[in-house]
């Protein structure tokens, strides 16, 4: 009896992984047919073009271009995917900014279900293949405070602006993003995770409950808070204020 498979390609420039991901595809899950492997970025592309697959297990960091670099080339994106990268801040941090799945190299049997069991769930999801989409417009845009920040919550996918999110308040396992139009987003991350994702993004975490966007800092005068509108105040730790000064210093000087 024949049945539906799922289409899909392995492009990585580490022999080793390809070979461990093929293997374990077809001995954990009949359901999946490999079409072909690649070991590069350019290969990967000729490989897309010639097989359409349904999904994509793309390295992050080739030798000849990075996975995000490839994916830029492609005028359409019709594919799942899902990256592949040794533990990387950077690239974790980007792929997870952008809600992306993802697996640590070498790859663990029980994470790489999960993934399969996350693709399965999304196969025809349309904001899905958007997140990618709007990773790659971020990486394309130099100005950061445009970038979208992509948050999984218990009603789908939330898209921020950066420039519209004013500071974010954190409760808990939870955080309230505070917006510009005056409404606040509940989210199911915590302060730390939120301000590991925008690390370097203009975002400072001046106190225990409260990260605030330097871009929204209407003033600040050496004292224990700092305003970020006219009706928004928020405290700065005093453990933390040297290093507040410093670091609004330094944004006001590159910004």
């Amino acid at each position: 009896m024949s049945f539906y498979k799922i289409r899909c390609l392995i492009i990585d420039d580490d022999p080793f992984i390809r070979e461990l991901l093929q293997d374990k595809l077809d001995q954990y899950f009949p359901d999946i047919e490999v079409l072909s492997t690649a070991s590069s970025g350019k290969e990967g592309l000729e490989k897309i073009a010639n097989y359409n697959p349904e999904l994509v297990f793309l390295d992050v960091e080739m030798a000849d271009m990075t996975g995000f670099e490839m994916l830029s080339q492609l005028s359409e994106i019709n594919f799942q995917t899902i990256f592949i990268t040794s533990y990387s801040h950077y690239a974790i941090k980007a792929i997870r900014f952008n809600a992306l799945d993802y697996l640590l190299k070498p790859i663990d049997l029980g994470e790489l279900k999960k993934a399969i069991k996350r693709f399965k769930a999304y196969a025809n999801s349309i904001p899905q293949k958007e997140n990618l989409s709007l990773a790659l417009k971020n990486i394309a845009n130099k100005n950061i405070s445009n970038h979208m920040l992509i948050l999984k919550t218990q009603d789908g996918d939330l898209r921020l602006v950066l420039n519209e999110i004013i500071h974010i308040e954190g409760d808990r396992n939870y955080s309230y993003i505070h917006l510009k139009n005056g409404k606040k987003e509940l989210v199911t991350k915590t302060l730390v995770e939120l301000e590991e994702l925008l690390d370097s993004k203009g975002f400072y975490r001046c106190h225990k409950s409260h990260i605030l966007n330097a871009e929204h800092i209407s003033s600040y005068t050496n004292g224990n808070f700092v305003h970020l509108t006219e009706t928004i105040t928020i405290p700065i730790s005093r453990r933390k204020k040297k290093a507040f000064m410093d670091w609004f210093q330094s944004y006001k000087a590159t910004n």
